[in-house]
């Protein structure tokens, strides 16, 4: 009798432990500041973080940076003086800039994490550069702008001259221009590979398929466009078709892996793109604010180029080789 009345008291005591951890997670609020919550990639990041957040009990509300960095400084500002969030999770615009608003973020006691980008002077560095900050979940840019230039370079080898447009997002971002310094510096040791044209897409089809249709009214004998996004590709796509360039001669290469581009590389129609994960690194950094906020281990940083399942370079022969293969965002 009494050593069922012992049990019956440690379930009790159990459960009301449960609900007080409960009580306390939902009373947790996580603010994601997009770089844009217009962005694909950004909407994706905050369906991971939405995902986790359900399944830990917190609430979260995102926040639009209009792909405008100081309105995102003013955004993490406004958070710290308004006391109602406990932690934030970052996509950030100006990944150097942002820096000194973040540390008085984490001084105030907020529990942050940075997604897709690391905050702070070194962007191939993924350990916390920012006092207090909890974790970085993304990966060196460089590394993969590399590995897209190496494929254009093994396309060309044949080629003499192989003339190539890139199209990068905007040169005024420190991770846009890391990566545009990485196609420069690879392609550029290539004697047969000629850089014709730049265009800046802004992440927007619109954008890169007039920017792409200025380039082939100069130059409609390319080989090879290089995008850092897919959007901009898209955009590309359209100029090419316009122009009427055998869209199928060409080597058409972007990064971030939406389903548009799978769709597009299945089809023959582009050649490859840069495997990314938004929703995966959405995930790991709420659980990282979270884990923070209930006085739990979190490991300093997650290299997203560690979570995919397939090579970081996705072609047909990679998409066939692993037919289960799904995108983390439509684009």
């Amino acid at each position: 009798m009494m050593k069922s009345n012992v049990l019956a008291l440690a379930v009790g005591l159990a459960g009301l432990l449960s609900s007080a951890a409960l009580v306390q997670a939902a009373e947790y609020k996580v603010a994601f500041l997009a770089a844009s919550s217009q962005n694909g990639y950004n909407q994706a990041i905050y369906e991971g973080v939405k995902k986790a957040a359900a399944a830990r009990g917190v609430e979260v509300e995102i926040f639009n940076g209009e792909f405008d960095a100081t309105k995102q400084y003013s955004q993490v500002e406004d958070i710290v003086a308004g006391g109602k969030f406990q932690g934030i999770v970052i996509a950030p615009n100006d990944s150097i800039g942002i820096a000194t608003a973040i540390e008085e973020a984490t001084k105030a006691g907020l529990k942050v994490a940075t997604t897709l980008f690391p905050i702070g002077p070194k962007l191939d560095v993924l350990e916390p550069q920012v006092p207090g900050l909890v974790t970085t979940v993304a990966s060196n840019p460089a590394i993969g702008a590399k590995a897209q230039a190496d494929a254009v370079i093994d396309f060309c080898k044949d080629k003499n001259p192989c003339k190539v447009v890139i199209i990068i997002g905007q040169k005024i971002y420190p991770f846009d221009n890391l990566r545009y310094d990485t196609y420069l510096k690879a392609l550029g040791e290539q004697k047969n590979i000629e850089i014709v044209a730049t265009v800046e897409g802004n992440y927007d089809p619109d954008k890169s398929m007039t920017g792409m249709q200025d380039v082939l009214q100069a130059h409609k004998d390319i080989n090879v466009v290089l995008s850092n996004a897919d959007q901009h590709l898209v955009g590309a796509e359209i100029a090419i078709n316009d122009a009427g360039l055998d869209l199928k001669s060409l080597y058409l290469i972007g990064g971030g892996a939406n389903q548009i581009a799978i769709d597009a590389i299945k089809a023959g129609r582009w050649d490859a793109t840069l495997a990314q994960l938004p929703m995966s690194e959405g995930e790991y950094a709420l659980n990282g604010v979270v884990d923070a906020l209930e006085g739990k281990p979190t490991p300093a940083f997650t290299d997203e180029m560690s979570l995919g399942t397939v090579p970081p370079i996705i072609t047909k022969s990679v998409l066939d080789a692993h037919p289960e293969y799904k995108p983390e965002w439509q684009g």
